[in-house]
């Protein structure tokens, strides 16, 4: 007879529930925050935040045109999440996913603004770049047993430096205001097709970028679960030397998984700015996407459709917060307040021990052992 486990037991509930108790930890700690500074409109504010563009509830155009916007923001920190925990789940920590998408960056702006080339080919450049920066991590990983963490933060700042050389030229950007043209007047053969415009408003910058996310993460949930190549990929990163010994190609695997891994982070990148919403500006910082990304996924369970749902909280707090009145508190409160929840993230595999963990058992001294009687079969 097999035995039923209880709802609160189940995996998936106990993940779910500890995301949830980790964003609510954030909001209460970031409302403790805004009492501090200013007590008196702490409220106010908070529900700025929480209230986001719902503030434009009797205007459904309007509504739904920032409901657009929102979704399409969120596509590169889902497709990172997306990235590092496929890395993750075949026992390797991908760091390197923000200089992978930092050379998507390089590919489809280059391609779209210097070459010309259409969408589609600029796309595949942008996957291509991540993948080939995967490739480097491990490399590096495979055959000079260089942790992929150092390898891939050293990839992350040369990849940078290339972005700003490559993209800060003449060819792609605007020298008199310091960003990158803008694909409509440039290239607009190399933006995105849309989709669903009139749904969100007309919003000219909702594509097929939102669709491809929600298919790249069931593709990810099929392969690593239900296929024997997704098997080969967890045991090699959880046990290379075991998997080795099955017959296993080791070697193979690990750069595979952190090839397809920054394939999926170049793609991220690929996503957002053939919208053209927004535009390259030389920066001095790595893109915070990658590193955002992981928070993302542990907020999500590790689960590539939890993590759907997690990258879209995290963006809603995230464009949440240039609704916070300035006049009372200062604008990177907001940033600060989100930079807490994301922390607070990482404690999912806490919160979700703290669920999980047994109770006491009561033991009657004078109770005999039970006696179990064998049945025949």
């Amino acid at each position: 007879m097999i035995k039923k486990t209880s709802f609160f037991k189940r995996p998936g509930v106990q993940t779910l529930l500890a995301s949830i108790l980790c964003a609510i930890l954030g909001i209460i700690l970031g409302y403790i925050i805004l009492l501090f500074m200013n007590s008196e409109h702490a409220a106010e504010g908070m529900w700025a935040i929480l209230k986001n563009f719902f503030k434009f509830s009797n205007n459904p155009n309007t509504l739904m045109y920032y409901l657009g916007s929102t979704l399409v923001k969120a596509v590169p920190v889902i497709l990172c999440a997306e990235a590092i925990l496929f890395a993750y789940k075949a026992g390797l920590f991908n760091i390197g996913a923000a200089g992978q998408y930092t050379v998507g960056i390089i590919a489809c702006l280059y391609t779209s603004l210097a070459l010309g080339w259409n969408w589609f080919l600029c796309l595949l450049a942008a996957i291509v770049a991540g993948a080939v920066w995967g490739l480097l991590a491990g490399f590096f990983k495979a055959f000079f047993n260089v942790n992929e963490v150092i390898a891939g933060i050293m990839l992350n700042w040369i990849g940078l430096y290339i972005c700003n050389i490559v993209i800060g030229g003449e060819k792609c950007m605007n020298q008199t205001k310091s960003e990158t043209f803008d694909l409509f007047a440039t290239n607009p053969s190399a933006l995105l097709p849309g989709f669903m415009k009139e749904v969100f408003g007309n919003n000219q910058y909702t594509t097929i970028a939102i669709p491809i996310t929600i298919v790249v993460a069931i593709i990810i949930l099929v392969v690593l679960n239900k296929t024997t190549f997704g098997y080969e990929l967890k045991a090699t990163g959880h046990n290379k030397d075991a998997a080795k010994y099955a017959g296993m190609n080791a070697k193979r695997n690990i750069i595979l998984t952190l090839v397809i891994s920054g394939a999926i982070s170049g793609m991220a990148a690929g996503l957002y700015y053939l919208t053209s919403i927004e535009h390259y500006q030389i920066s001095s910082s790595v893109p915070g996407m990658g590193f955002t990304g992981i928070a993302v996924a542990f907020l999500g369970g590790l689960h590539p459709l939890g993590t759907i749902f997690a990258g879209l909280f995290v963006e809603y707090i995230t464009l949440g917060g240039q609704y916070l009145n300035t006049n009372y508190y200062n604008p990177q409160v907001a940033d600060l307040m989100i930079a807490i929840i994301i922390y607070l993230c990482g404690f999912v595999l806490f919160f979700k021990t703290l669920i999980n963990r047994p109770g006491k058992v009561k033991v009657n001294a004078n109770a005999e052992p039970e006696k179990t009687e064998k049945k025949e079969v």
